[in-house]
């Protein structure tokens, strides 16, 4: 049975919790980190799940990240098989992930406030599903279908919301991907068990935008599954308890890239001049974020057992 933590705030006091219908029943367990939670293991928190306290009206509580330092942000870029299309690359041509990493300092809660930041133009989300790691490495593991449940705790929402106008004439992935408040995860904590792995294979996610749905698809459709990503990242980054890796994006986001024949044209212009262009076409598309449009994000599984609940954020102006 998938297990739906949230760690949450009531009366000044943080607390993990059992997410239940009736609200929030409180885990009796002394951990504040995610690493901590998932220490416990699957089968611990689920013997604790007896002794949980009285529900606690959603209404009432504050939901938090279930995600807390110490934690490392890995991500897949250009992973569902539309987005890759619409971005001009063949999936069933591309035979390695592109990976890029996020600032841990960019976490933030699955609700409240996203903060454009005074120097970005061009604010993008991109919804994703995100896996929580609950193995520790030190070098190349082999991930497969046996052992994935080894090394992936469980899973929870997350937005990776980015400043185009940095990352790509800057080609600054990590800074235009890292200011804070740029990495909602949450509410859910979805913890799985051996058997649940298989769920990884069928979420449905849904990104609105003031009501406009913006995207919509499968992780069926992600092409490189998490399985195969876990061994080829393994092969350049460690993995420990509590660390996050975002899957990739559907099609959809406000980016809208040139064509081929268009980026080669362009590529004969001087920088100065090419990135210009580059950000007057952007500017016309009405997708990109403003100070003021709410962003809501959902996932959940097709037979409605895994519910990583719902993500909603107002985009704000820095100070």
């Amino acid at each position: 049975m998938a297990l739906h933590i949230v760690r949450f705030r009531h009366h000044q006091q943080v607390r993990w919790g059992f997410n239940h219908e009736s609200g929030v029943r409180p885990l009796p367990i002394p951990c504040t980190t995610t690493a901590e939670l998932l220490a416990i293991g699957y089968a611990g928190v689920e013997d604790i799940l007896d002794r949980a306290g009285a529900p606690i009206a959603h209404e009432e509580v504050e939901l938090l990240s279930p995600i807390t330092a110490p934690t490392k942000v890995l991500c897949q870029g250009a992973n569902y098989r539309q987005h890759m299309i619409d971005s001009g690359m063949d999936p069933d041509a591309k035979k390695f992930n592109m990976f890029f990493t996020k600032s841990a300092a960019s976490i933030t809660a699955p609700t409240g406030w996203v903060v454009k930041p005074k120097p970005v133009q061009l604010l993008d989300y991109e919804l994703e599903l995100t896996l929580v790691l609950g193995k520790r490495t030190q070098g190349p593991v082999d991930v497969n279908s046996v052992n994935l449940h080894e090394y992936v705790a469980g899973i929870c929402i997350g937005n990776d919301f980015s400043a185009r106008d940095i990352q790509i004439p800057q080609m600054q992935f990590h800074k235009g991907k890292s200011y804070r408040t740029f990495c909602p995860l949450g509410p859910v904590l979805c913890l799985l068990d051996r058997d649940e792995m298989r769920y990884l294979d069928e979420m449905q996610l849904m990104l609105t935008v003031n009501g406009e749905r913006r995207q919509f698809d499968s992780t069926a459709n992600l092409v490189f599954k998490p399985a195969e990503t876990l061994t080829e990242f393994s092969r350049i980054h460690d993995f420990e308890p509590g660390d996050v890796l975002m899957t990739g994006t559907p099609s959809g986001c406000a980016l809208g890239l040139p064509s081929p024949l268009l980026v080669r044209l362009l590529g004969l212009l001087p920088e100065e001049k090419k990135w210009a262009l580059f950000l007057k076409a952007q500017k016309r598309r009405r997708q990109y974020l403003k100070v003021g449009d709410k962003v809501e994000s959902c996932i959940a599984s097709h037979d409605g057992r895994i519910n990583l609940g719902m993500q909603r954020h107002e985009i704000g102006g820095e100070a």
